[in-house]
């Protein structure tokens, strides 16, 4: 079976019925990024919180750094949604921590045999391949979230070669309706425990599934050279903890293992 027989079209009427109240989504067949298009969504006031806009192709699609994402239409899930919250903001950054754990339970709920990982800040690793990216964006209110999840690309397809995809991967469930769905409501699970308690019922879960702790990484960090180190945890406001006992809150990684 080729993989261009999993690129079914985004249902939104379905989804939008089934993920009621907490989501309200929208699909368009192509734009320049669903994370533009919503942060003007928002700056204009025709935006709430729990809107969720999805597109089968982005022409200007961007990471996290302001890197290029492209990927071939409807062979990745691209899709940013907006939540409010009355939490401090200084705690806001670990909501990219958990997307990126709701975005690991909801495949390894959907594939039991998938071990996905996460690298720390916000990247999904099968293999210590890329799968899926993420990234927020302040607002006033609250955070967009951004995600891009490789699903049914070729390998000639994909942007680099430590990149991967479901498809690749041998994945059971490769339907983006499924995926975003699940997505969205183990999100809003650990969304509402954090706006809740905030971060601590997350750590221990985090630094289990986060490959970055407990070996040599290097770290390129803002207006520094790399620096080779390992960490030992996270902290409450999503910083990574390094061996010296040092905290980082923003930095490019790699895993040198």
């Amino acid at each position: 079976m080729g993989n261009e027989l999993h690129r079914a079209a985004l249902r939104e009427s379905q989804l939008h019925a089934e993920l009621l109240p907490y989501w309200r989504v929208r699909v368009v067949d192509v734009t320049g990024s669903t994370q533009i298009d919503l942060a003007e969504s928002i700056h204009a006031r025709t935006a709430i919180d729990g809107d969720v806009l999805i597109a089968n192709y982005q022409s200007a699609g961007k990471g996290r750094l302001d890197r290029e994402f492209i990927a071939a239409p409807s062979s990745a899930l691209l899709f940013s949604f907006y939540r409010e919250t009355q939490r401090p903001r200084e705690e806001w950054n670990f909501l990219a921590l958990l997307a990126a754990l709701s975005i690991r339970e909801a495949l390894q709920n959907l594939d039991k045999q998938l071990d996905v990982t996460v690298k720390w800040p916000n990247d999904l690793l099968v293999k210590e391949k890329k799968v899926a990216g993420l990234l927020c964006q302040a607002t006033e209110l609250g955070v967009i979230v951004g995600i891009g999840l490789n699903v049914s690309m070729n390998r000639d397809e994909l942007p680099v070669e430590t990149a991967t995809s479901l498809f690749l991967e041998g994945f059971t469930e490769l339907d983006r309706n499924q995926i975003v769905k699940k997505i969205l409501q183990v999100f809003e699970e650990k969304f509402s425990l954090w706006n809740l308690m905030g971060s601590s019922p997350f750590i221990f879960e985090y630094e289990q599934a986060c490959s970055s702790l407990h070996c040599q990484i290097q770290i390129s960090l803002p207006k520094h050279g790399p620096i080779d180190t390992s960490a030992t945890g996270v902290t409450l406001l999503g910083e990574l903890i390094l061996q010296d006992g040092s905290l980082v809150n923003s930095a490019d990684v790699i895993h040198l293992r």
